[in-house]
């Protein structure tokens, strides 16, 4: 809303455009980078489409512009400004996209808001903004300015300047609510701001608030629309739009529920429309069940009527083969063009128990009751299964959300909405693939430290055909990293899903790993006791055997005993039915007595599992209900087996031990330079990857305080005794053919040589065995453990640290430990220390500790290069002598490589979808996003 600097002074000294335009270098006005487009989520939850501007927006400018308040007009332009000159829109509209740089964002075929800089020095450039007045208030200032100041950066400007008029309030409180450190100067009724757009802790923690708002938004208005539109809505029983329609009636939505159906005037006994169009009320969502090949033209008619969001149930897209995956694309980047969300295609669809939405619009003919769970499943046929085992087991959901081909909304969206849901307390997540597991990453452990997230993580060696657009197979280490690291709950099967979702939504988290077991059977107790120390758990008492004969008061008083013991953190129950008296009194017994000691003054909490009556899930006899009868928490969830029952109790343990555990921050050691890396890697990183030379990766390690030992390459004996001598002796002679320097035998090394005789027979010997000229002569580290340290990087997944001790035997064996970047002070302790032939480090059989220390320094140095340059595609420090003066790093290798296509850094945005819109620019040639 602020003036340019550049428009300014064009208009007051009478300059022509192309003096000014800033485009003089003959870059084409058409060629922006491409990875500047995105499609971003407003602060009410609907996307609208963001790119660079071009000469063919002319005419949408004009109409922006020609819809301006007089009053926006003379806050943008500080005066009347009726209409644009020919001269002026040229000149807002023919930018090179590296001084002048404007982008727009459109709703269909509008431009709805332009945000633009003008570069007014090496470093600093004066930026601007105009937004529709019918789209004020929906966040496009701030999602403009956070990717104006993206491209600036690319750019290399460090700081925006602008001048706004005093009573400019909204265009003030863009820049300063954005997180920078903004300067203020006053004069003749202008606000002058200044600030640096390199973002800042308080920035970065701005964006992704407004992040998790919008998408959580976005999800809201999905699960509790005020009117459903059910299109293919059937009056034949075996067609999925009959399903649909009656699971809609049956749950009694809270709104109105419109079937569409040209053929039909009523489906079910309710009124029907021939399409949406005809519907006279708004529609919020609408369920699509028609054939693949007619969504096309009724995604016309919901983008026309402005539906929210789709659900498309049909199948026949991605997972039908290459022309399905195109029509998916398209039909999503329309959708999203036009401000509409997808869930889908091949989707079960979307369930909300909310007593005030009711909403039921899925395929499932089996649902859950209400409850405090909050479900996402990729798979449509799965789902069906997952929703009868959850009310089979009694285990109630809040929410449920099958995405089915996961073109657009997906689990990620889901986490952002469960967060900040007072109605959901435990998350449960199948997942085949990931979409963004960087972003997966930061969202689940964020969440994870106040809701319990559980997933089932398959398709382990393959990736469903309609899944391949938007995942990449990762390998296991890589995943069980990933979950670890954030917290996340990680089972391998649907039993075990429900099993430890079932004590996480009925029973309080425990305080301790140590647990007491009440039985009238030795044998199953004994069982349970056997299970316990294999998951880690200890006994805090002996195991206590009431007898088969026990009463039911002496079986709960056994019980009440125990939960009062300070010892015991957590309790199961094993119980076989007697033949004389009825097991559901020993039920209700069990019930009431835990009750008690639940609701007692000052009582700590200690969770309950048990195995009664051979059920499985939540049996009326140990439910705690409400006046409906809805199972609440406080119930006792059973089991068929006491193992199964003690492995979810210990998954539970695990996961409140992780939540007691110190988070810890983000750390960036001291002396680092990553201005100086980018300039080397920017040299070196082409379209392919690419090892870094060994001098180039010598100066790149450096710019991050990660020192190799110094080393010289010689080329024959008189050099090699000369390099010895200045390095200063003892040395070490390294054949420069990897291969044979990572030998077992050591061929390729020749170790601690302290003469310059022995320097000669150390390089005749392997100029012998490699037949090259080339060595290395380093100067000998002090001795220590050796130990590897390495990147390691995924386009999908991200960059994973990894550590461990060189050798084949850990190699082998599989033994590194991993961790996600970033990485946090605790993440680089725990890693060092995590794998099993760690304690080689710490004095084992009486050997001096290296210094764990400057391993912690190491990892955090190699961490933050990975985050600062994702062309890094892979490091080794290999190796790495650990020590107690240090640690060393003796030899490295680094590869650079095209960035990675989806990184969780930078402006907001949408996951790509998958190919650009148009051909290649995004747009087609007069600049629409149709």
């Amino acid at each position: 809303m602020a003036e340019s600097g550049d428009e300014r002074r064009s208009e007051r000294s009478g300059e022509t455009p192309e003096a000014t335009r800033g485009d003089g270098d003959g870059r084409d006005p058409f060629d922006y980078p491409r990875h500047w487009e995105a499609d971003v989520v407003l602060a009410d939850g609907r996307p609208v489409h963001l790119r660079p501007i071009v000469p063919t927006d002319a005419d949408r400018i004009v109409a922006l512009h020609a819809r301006l308040s007089e009053r926006t007009r003379y806050l943008r332009y500080f005066g009347a400004y009726p209409r644009i000159p020919a001269r002026d829109l040229r000149r807002f509209t023919t930018v090179d996209h590296h001084d002048r740089v404007a982008f727009v964002t459109l709703l269909g075929d509008d431009i709805v808001a332009v945000g633009r800089y003008e570069r007014l020095s090496e470093s600093s450039a004066e930026v601007a903004f105009v937004v529709d007045d019918a789209h004020q208030g929906r966040g496009l200032g701030s999602i403009l300015l956070e990717h104006l100041a993206a491209a600036a950066s690319e750019c290399g400007l460090r700081r925006f300047v602008a001048e706004v008029l005093a009573e400019n309030a909204a265009m003030t409180r863009v820049f300063r609510d954005a997180g920078y450190q903004v300067s203020r100067a006053f004069e003749e009724g202008l606000l002058h701001l200044e600030f640096d757009i390199d973002p800042t802790e308080e920035s970065l923690a701005v964006a992704r608030a407004r992040e998790q708002a919008a998408e959580a938004r976005s999800v809201h208005n999905l699960l509790h629309p005020r009117s459903v539109a059910v299109i293919g809505a059937s009056t034949d029983s075996t067609k999925i739009g009959y399903a649909v329609l009656s699971n809609l009636l049956a749950a009694d939505f809270a709104g109105p529920v419109y079937p569409v159906n040209p053929e039909h005037v009523a489906v079910r006994g309710v009124r029907a429309y021939p399409s949406v169009l005809d519907i006279p009320d708004p529609v919020d969502l609408a369920v699509v069940s028609v054939p693949a090949d007619q969504v096309e033209a009724v995604l016309d008619g919901a983008l026309a009527k402005g539906v929210q969001t789709l659900v498309i149930v049909s199948a026949g897209f991605a997972e039908a083969g290459p022309h399905g995956l195109h029509a998916e694309l398209r039909l999503v980047g329309e959708a999203r063009a036009h401000g509409m969300r997808v869930v889908g295609p091949n989707a079960l669809g979307v369930l909300n128990t909310d007593p005030a939405v009711r909403l039921n619009a899925t395929l499932a003919p089996k649902l859950p009751g209400r409850g405090r769970t909050g479900f996402f499943c990729q798979s449509g046929a799965l789902g069906i299964a997952i929703l009868a085992d959850a009310e089979a087991r009694g285990l109630g959901l809040s929410t449920f959300v099958s995405a089915g081909n996961r073109a657009d909304v997906s689990g990620n969206d889901l986490l952002q909405y469960w967060e900040t849901d007072p109605r959901t307390d435990v998350v449960l997540l199948y997942l085949e693939s990931f979409g963004n597991p960087r972003k997966f990453a930061r969202l689940a452990r964020r969440l994870a430290r106040s809701k319990p997230v559980v997933a089932v993580k398959s398709g382990r060696h393959a990736v469903r055909p309609q899944l391949a657009a938007t995942s990449t197979e990762i390998d296991e280490s890589s995943v069980q990293a990933l979950f670890e690291q954030a917290g996340v709950v990680r089972v391998d099967t649907l039993a075990q899903l429900f099993d430890t979702a079932l004590v996480f939504a009925n029973q309080p988290l425990p305080s301790g790993s140590r647990i007491g077991i009440v039985g009238n059977s030795s044998a199953i107790a004994l069982l349970a006791a056997d299970t316990a120390r294999a998951q880690g758990l200890s006994l805090g008492a002996e195991p206590v055997d009431v007898g088969s004969q026990a009463s039911p008061d002496a079986f709960a008083s056994a019980v009440g005993q125990a939960l009062s013991s300070p010892e015991v953190d957590a309790l199961v129950v094993v119980f076989v039915p007697p033949v004389a008296t009825p097991g559901t009194a020993y039920a209700r017994a069990l019930r009431e007595t835990v009750r008690a000691a639940q609701l007692a003054p000052a009582a700590p909490e200690k969770p309950i599992v048990s195995t009664f009556l051979a059920a499985e899930g939540v049996p009326a006899e140990l439910a705690v209900t409400d006046d409906g009868g809805t199972v609440e928490f406080g119930s006792i969830p059973s089991y068929p087996s006491p193992e199964r029952a003690v492995n979810a109790l210990a998954r539970v343990a695990r996961y409140a031990e992780w939540r007691r555990r110190t988070q810890g921050a983000l750390a960036r050691p001291g002396d680092l330079h990553p201005e100086r890396a980018q300039e080397i890697v920017r040299d070196l990183a082409g379209d392919d990857t690419v090892v870094v030379p060994v001098d180039d990766m010598v100066r790149l390690l450096d710019c991050y305080g990660i020192r190799v030992v110094a080393f010289r390459v010689v080329s024959g004996e008189d050099d090699a005794v000369a390099a010895a001598a200045e390095l200063g002796y003892p040395v070490t002679l390294k054949a420069f053919d990897d291969t044979l320097r990572d030998r077992p035998d050591l061929a390729g090394v020749r170790l601690d040589l302290s003469s310059a005789d022995s320097v000669r027979v150390g390089y005749r010997g392997l100029r012998e065995v490699s037949g090259l000229d080339d060595v290395y002569v380093q100067r000998m580290a002090p001795k220590g453990v050796s130990c590897a340290i390495g990147l390691q990087d995924d386009p999908s997944f991200g960059t994973l640290v990894s550590f461990g001790l060189s050798g084949v035997v850990s190699t082998l064996l599989g033994d590194q430990a991993f961790r996600a970047v970033p990485v946090t002070d605790v993440d680089a302790a725990t890693l060092v220390r995590e794998p099993r032939t760690a304690p080689l480090l710490t004095g084992y059989r009486g050997d001096e500790p290296a210094d764990l220390a400057a391993l912690q320094d190491l990892v955090l140095r190699v961490a933050a290069l990975a985050e600062d340059h994702p062309e890094v595609r892979s490091l080794a420090l290999d190796p790495v002598l650990a020590s107690p003066e240090g640690a060393f790093v003796t030899n490295a290798r680094v590869v650079l490589g095209p960035s990675p296509s989806r990184p969780d850094t930078g402006p907001r945005r949408l996951r790509q979808i998958g190919t650009p819109r148009g051909e290649a620019g995004g747009q087609n040639p007069d600049g629409s996003t149709a």
